[in-house]
């Protein structure tokens, strides 16, 4: 018996969709069960819809494709073709364990050696980790310049530039924008690697704070201090990081 495989393709233009279509009809052994016009349907629709092949764009508006799939809750579960017609993400597609990438136009044969592919990787879990999901939605060298945020079915998207500070919860970072608090999962180191140093800095190992925010500095009791932002919040600061934050504030004349 011919085993069946369950397809999503995920593509903000409709010619695109239309074009993976008529290729996949050509293969009677997958069934596409659902299509998404942008990367905030796929991180709704993709986990009930449980292919076991996607094929994701890669440049869409409000979410790129990385970002969708570092938010996919069953990302291990699918092998993943990405499809654009940028080039310049080769690299970093494969660096996060894609199957495939398919460089708009492509000619059938190449679209079926990459569906072979995905086909052969179904139920071989190989997924990268956030972190490296979040790293590639990034061009090498720069820094972030807004945060992805799943909230249930509802995706936030937090401009860095608004970010106030973020505080470690065991698996989770609290990221602290505009009077409201998101839970977002990983690392507060992985978060502080992605930002810009000259804006933000660590100063406790479950605090990073953006320094244009800080309003003071003061003592706390004899050996600590606290960080008062211009918000009111206050922040609890280590040894380190008073050194750290004091030469910023303060720096030698």
């Amino acid at each position: 018996m011919t085993q069946k495989f369950r397809a999503v393709i995920v593509e903000d233009e409709e010619l695109a969709r239309g074009v993976l279509r008529e290729l996949l009809a050509a293969h009677a052994e997958v069934e596409i069960v659902g299509e998404c016009a942008n990367g905030f349907e796929a991180v709704k629709h993709v986990p009930e819809l449980k292919p076991d092949i996607l094929f994701l764009d890669i440049q869409m508006p409000k979410l790129d494709g990385f970002e969708v799939l570092e938010l996919l809750s069953n990302k291990e579960e699918m092998a993943v073709i990405f499809v654009t017609a940028y080039n310049e993400h080769a690299l970093r597609a494969f660096e996060v364990h894609a199957v495939d990438y398919l460089l708009k136009p492509f000619a059938d044969a190449r679209f079926a050696e990459a569906l072979e592919r995905a086909k052969q990787r179904v139920g071989k879990k190989q997924a990268a980790p956030a972190a490296e999901l979040a790293a590639a939605s990034r061009p090498q060298g720069q820094y972030a310049e807004r945060i992805a945020v799943k909230d249930g079915v509802r995706v936030h998207i937090i401009p860095v530039a608004k970010l106030e500070f973020a505080e470690a919860e065991d698996d989770y970072v609290s990221l602290a924008s505009d009077g409201k608090k998101y839970l977002k999962q990983g690392t507060i180191s992985n978060l502080e690697a992605s930002l810009d140093p000259k804006d933000f800095l660590r100063i406790h190992r479950s605090y990073l704070v953006r320094l244009e925010c800080v309003a003071k500095l003061e003592p706390l009791s004899k050996d600590s201090h606290v960080a008062t932002l211009h918000s009111g919040a206050r922040l609890p600061v280590s040894k380190s990081g008073y050194a750290k934050l004091k030469a910023v504030l303060e720096p030698e004349k």
